[in-house]
């Protein structure tokens, strides 16, 4: 399969480079589009791949193209693509979009196959995210014919991969982004409230990361409820109720909801252990 990409981003570097490590004789990355050129230079150079200065010749020497362009962009990339009707035939395009279905675009199209493919992994350098991306989860959803051509290449590159809905896309990048963007948003808030006790940014670094690392390994190595600790798993109000008093605004609406969220795995992890109090202090 050669493969061209289209859109010289982090997440292009990444995924080519990626291509381009492969040891699969069946993959080869055949080189960028961009509408900077010296981004597709540059990304060409990273990947040992050629660049191209227009679409056509890219789509020309391509059997499936990688769209790692913004999601507005996406639809109108794929009409310029389907436009070149004698170089588009059973052209395969992927997109790698979380929160756009193919089938958002689909309409109108008739002459290439549709997918997007989605990483549940945190793309944040050009040139440094490749590493490990081979650990990435893989999803993929798209037209019935070649999914499982594209669910080969992916496994065969060693990812753990699955063909979801594209009923259900919305909501599965609403979980990564639970898991990852809202995590930090977490951090964040946790790192203000130790400013407003007077640490200094040295000291919110020393004091949260070992917690927020060891939490995370732990969860990694086990599960939710075996990583839960803490005041609501101890069913201890009293430490809620002071928590819950000191809290401002917005900060108390999410220690509150996340609060009642960890009532739910704190039941299930002690089925003996009534939390029916903990619940309600929460919910005043």
């Amino acid at each position: 399969m050669n493969i061209g990409i289209i859109g010289a981003g982090k997440m292009g570097y990444t995924l080519g480079k990626h291509f381009s490590l492969s040891h699969n004789p069946d993959i080869n990355l055949v080189g960028y589009y961009s509408k900077n050129i010296n981004s597709a230079i540059d990304a060409a150079e990273f990947t040992d791949s050629e660049f191209f200065d227009n679409i056509e010749s890219i789509v020309q020497q391509s059997d499936i193209i990688f769209l790692t362009v913004p999601d507005g962009e996406i639809k109108g990339v794929v009409d310029i693509i389907e436009n070149v009707s004698s170089a588009s035939k059973e052209k395969i395009i992927c997109h790698t979009s979380g929160a756009l279905s193919s089938k958002e675009i689909k309409d109108n199209i008739s002459n290439v196959y549709l997918f997007s493919v989605h990483p549940i992994y945190a793309v944040n350098s050009k040139y440094e995210s490749y590493i490990k991306f081979k650990d990435a989860f893989i999803t993929i959803e798209g037209d019935v014919e070649y999914i499982q051509t594209i669910k080969d290449i992916f496994v065969s590159l060693g990812h753990n991969v699955k063909v979801i809905s594209a009923n259900d896309k919305v909501k599965y990048h609403s979980a990564a982004v639970f898991s990852s963007n809202l995590v930090i948003g977490l951090y964040h808030m946790a790192e203000e409230l130790l400013k407003q006790c007077g640490f200094d940014e040295d000291e919110v670094e020393l004091a949260l990361k070992p917690l927020f690392i060891n939490n995370a390994n732990k969860i990694n190595e086990t599960d939710c409820a075996s990583a839960l600790t803490g005041p609501v798993e101890r069913c201890d109000i009293c430490t809620i109720s002071k928590h819950m008093s000191v809290l401002d605004d917005y900060y108390l609406d999410v220690y509150r909801l996340l609060s009642r969220e960890l009532v739910k795995i704190a039941t299930n992890k002690n089925p003996n252990k009534n939390y029916d109090s903990v619940d309600k202090v929460l919910k005043l």
